[in-house]
């Protein structure tokens, strides 16, 4: 969910990239997706061929039912385990010799408020319809409206809270639907939606988009590089927050949608960040290093209408997550962000595995079998032996995210 440092001071800026190939990829990116010299897309985009070639995997065998059945059971008696007794999800208590920048206070309501986030939309989708389930949900959501009108921006450079609004609203939008029959209830949760809208319009990037660090100027409108998958974040939480009546603005979704086409190369990975865009060839940016990424952004921008993210990209790629998971996994764990092959950092695992799983559902139904087998013959195999997924070493928060966005993704992956 967060790195150690800008990826600006992280990664060296031209690291084992020679001056040719940076000026060749910088010139084919203009060509493929500069907003302000491209064409309108038509109706019906041819895309590109770099867009849609790759390897594509053979058929994995089909999971039994059960199986993922009692991981899910698993993976949900786990957060039942490890909530808070004040209803949250996670803490700032365990540490490690190297820890994520994290002020205090400010950066920990971040972080706590989006893991709880997390959970509470976990143990919705699971459908688990035992009643310490349904208790769980109900603490969550008690936490969520007292707490989340206080998440602040931590420091001028530290806007983890980004990630909190974002996941709030998602959180928030299945309660709504979950308290269907009670207007007077959906309405303050609306309320809430709306403070975390507002938050996030405050804390958008001057050049449109979210990031998660300012280390530029530290301005009270931020005026740090946009990130492309904190920015598919809230992109994809704005539209299910839409649907359950939250007015977005569309001045907002234009600016951010602006901002990812900007940081698109023509075979749709996308930079980490729009300080990268001018070393499209930097190993983070390459097709290895955007695994996680490409599945939240491809997602995003289909989501909010863009045309050129047609289902062969989508399956290209989630067909490239298969394929190719070990650049990904090769990260995992390790406890330095972007210390890993193509500067994969370990918190990209679920999160794109996540969003890769939402991804399958743009997909016709008949295209989506493969890829659920797939995706649940990678989770089931990562379970912990206390029914939690984790990643990345992140304080006391790593157990419960990665074990939220499991079980999503686990979800639908289920099929008869």
């Amino acid at each position: 969910m967060v790195s150690v440092l800008s990826m600006r001071r992280a990664l060296p800026a031209a690291a084992a990239v020679g001056l040719v190939a940076i000026w060749v990829g910088a010139v084919r990116w203009a060509e493929g997706v500069s907003p302000e010299i491209a064409p309108q897309a038509p109706s019906h985009p041819t895309p590109n061929p770099l867009a849609v070639e790759g390897p594509r995997p053979p058929d994995a065998e089909k999971p039994p039912g059960e199986a993922v059945t009692a991981a899910l059971r698993r993976g949900v008696d786990f957060l039942l385990l490890r909530q808070n007794r004040d209803g949250s999800w996670g803490s700032a208590r365990n540490t490690k010799g190297l820890n994520i920048y994290a002020p205090v206070p400010g950066a920990h309501q971040g972080f706590r408020a989006a893991t709880t986030s997390l959970c509470i939309s976990a143990l919705i989708e699971s459908g688990d319809d035992r009643p310490e389930v349904a208790e769980a949900v109900d603490r969550g959501e008690a936490w969520l409206r007292e707490n989340l009108p206080r998440v602040r921006r931590a420091t001028p450079d530290a806007i983890y809270n980004n990630w909190a609004h974002a996941y709030s609203l998602q959180a928030l939008a299945r309660l709504v639907i979950r308290h269907e029959g009670d207007p007077q209830r959906q309405e303050a949760l609306r309320e809430l939606m709306r403070g975390q809208l507002d938050r996030l319009t405050r804390y958008e990037c001057v050049d449109g988009g979210w990031a998660y660090y300012d280390f530029d100027f530290g301005t009270q409108k931020p005026a740090g590089s946009t990130i492309s998958f904190v920015t598919a974040t809230v992109l994809t939480a704005f539209h299910e927050a839409r649907a359950v009546g939250l007015e977005i603005p569309s001045c907002l979704v234009d600016r951010a949608k602006a901002s990812i086409l900007r940081q698109r190369k023509p075979d749709f990975t996308y930079c980490y960040g729009e300080y990268l865009k001018y070393l499209p060839m930097h190993p983070v940016n390459q097709p290895g290093g955007s695994l996680g990424r490409s599945q939240a952004c491809n997602l995003a921008m289909r989501l909010w209408g863009d045309q050129a993210v047609t289902d062969e990209i989508v399956k290209n790629w989630l067909d490239r997550l298969v394929a190719r998971n070990g650049w990904l996994d090769m990260g995992r764990k390790r406890p330095i962000p972007h210390e890993s092959w193509f500067a994969v950092a370990g918190y990209f695992y679920y999160y794109g595995h996540y969003y890769a799983a939402l991804c399958m559902e743009l997909l016709p139904p008949e295209d989506r079998p493969r890829y659920q087998d797939h995706l649940a013959t990678i989770l089931l195999a990562l379970q912990e032996k206390d029914g939690s997924w984790w990643d990345y070493p992140l304080y006391d928060y790593h157990q419960q995210y990665g074990t939220a966005f499991a079980i999503m993704a686990l979800v639908r992956c289920r099929r008869s």
